[in-house]
């Protein structure tokens, strides 16, 4: 455990039971984020407009080559269309789901005092354990949670000193799970790989195979708040790992952003969400899709999420999109980084697994909308870089990808612009330079989403 303890007025937990009837400054959203912000409750159990899709797993490895590809199809158009899903008869028993659940419930049941002991420490680059959500995002402001992160497979790459104690149960059912999702990853990237064209084991493969693939989980605390329509649980991001499969307490809070509107996700029974990630985005050169998404949060309810990332290793794999999925009409649409440049380009920080740090443009053509991502964060030693990043639409993107000089024997160069962090390997973005002594150039960028009606 971290002795360093962080302080409880620190923690959204304690904030949220003092009474407070006005959230702190510092938890406001600036306007632009807070376009598409209603009832959650009400907006759950509306039917009209676009919803996230529903797959039915139970065919995936049926010998019937007939019903298995469709339930290949079906996947495949869910990742294609949407990049998010709800997934159905997955395989992972009720049961065992329960006990994760009452598990990491049960821990953040616990009083504040008694989570502290596994608190993490940021500043020294320990993202893992007890934490809350620093000041670090391009506006500055906080996010209304707390969380738990920790590694949970491959078993010698885990921490267990820094796993909770209480309830007993957690360790074994954690790993357990852990376990049973990674067997289920290998089935999806094989569907995924099939539909690319290539062989099934490709995209894992590509990813790190069973050895070097991390999964990484994060439960997300998000306590009740007096001020919702003010507050975001997570902001706007899109998830760097391969795959995000996630887990909830059945209370509303996902919101997509699609077709340039913000959708509510609903609460499926006995489903895990699955997001593709940005890592799948990029090898399949954008044919599979990253969805921007965000958290919401309520006065009514405590939600809960268990989000487990499956991330290729920091610097063995070079990501890039696989040759082919390269055409003359269909260029890259992505230099190639390590995964550790491709978060630092992102997310400016340490912490290799908070997506919910990247900052947004959204904007939005007659076609469609598409997320521009751009961010502007500070690290410890107080370097703050600016990058603009991502891809408009398809017939834009070569275009846009002049910013990268993304020339096919040029963008070696590109890779030099990240240094190693000595804590995380995690890169650090030198996009512009650095002035005298610390005089650098800050970017906060964040347009306006198009205003839309609560749904």
């Amino acid at each position: 455990m971290v002795s360093e303890v962080v302080p409880i007025s620190s923690r959204v937990e304690s904030l949220a039971k003092s009474g407070i009837q006005v959230i702190p400054k510092e938890y406001v959203r600036p306007q632009e984020e807070l376009n598409g912000i209603g009832n959650i409750f009400e907006d759950e159990k509306k039917d009209e407009g676009p919803q996230v899709p529903t797959i039915n797993l139970k065919e995936i490895d049926s010998e019937d080559k007939e019903i298995r590809e469709k339930c290949h199809q079906e996947l495949k158009k869910a990742a294609v269309e949407w990049g998010v899903m709800h997934l159905v008869n997955h395989g992972i028993s009720d049961e065992l789901i329960d006990r994760v659940k009452v598990a990491g419930g049960t821990f953040f049941d616990l009083p504040v005092e008694e989570k502290e002991k596994y608190a993490n420490d940021q500043a020294s680059g320990n993202v893992q354990g007890y934490g809350s959500k620093l000041a670090n995002s391009a506006c500055g402001q906080l996010e209304w949670e707390d969380y738990f992160f920790h590694c949970v497979f491959p078993e010698d790459k885990r921490d267990l000193a820094i796993w909770p104690k209480t309830p007993a149960d957690y360790i074994p059912v954690t790993s357990e799970y852990a376990k049973q999702i990674r067997n289920l990853a290998t089935k999806i990237f094989a569907v995924l790989s099939i539909g690319l064209g290539l062989e099934e084991g490709r995209l894992e493969k590509e990813v790190g195979g069973m050895e070097d693939l991390l999964l990484q989980m994060k439960i997300n605390y998000y306590p009740k708040c007096p001020q919702p329509e003010l507050a975001l649980g997570v902001e706007a991001h899109t998830d760097v790992s391969a795959l995000t499969f996630i887990l909830h307490n059945m209370v509303p809070g996902l919101q997509l952003f699609y077709e340039g509107k913000w959708v509510t996700a609903k609460c499926v029974p006995n489903s895990i969400i699955m997001h593709i990630g940005d890592t799948i985005e990029i090898l399949s050169n954008g044919k599979y899709k990253s969805i921007l998404h965000r958290g919401v949060v309520n006065k009514e309810k405590v939600r809960i999420s268990w989000a487990i990332f499956c991330e290729p290793p920091k610097e063995k794999i070079m990501l890039q999109p696989l040759p082919e999925t390269v055409t003359e009409a269909e260029p890259s649409q992505f230099p190639p980084r390590t995964f550790a440049q491709h978060m630092a380009h992102k997310l400016f920080k340490k912490d290799d697994n908070d997506a919910a740090a990247e900052q947004k443009v959204f904007k939005k053509d007659d076609q469609d909308s598409a997320a521009v991502h751009k961010a502007s964060e500070k690290d410890d030693r107080d370097i703050i870089v600016e990058h603009i990043v991502l891809k408009e639409d398809k017939q834009d993107s070569a275009v846009e990808q002049k910013a990268f000089k993304k020339v096919d024997q040029d963008v070696v160069a590109e890779r030099k612009v990240l240094k190693e962090d000595e804590q995380d390997a995690v890169a650090e973005l030198k996009v512009f330079k650095k002035d005298d002594q610390d005089v650098v150039t800050e970017h906060k960028v964040l347009k306006d989403v198009p205003a839309k009606e609560s749904k």
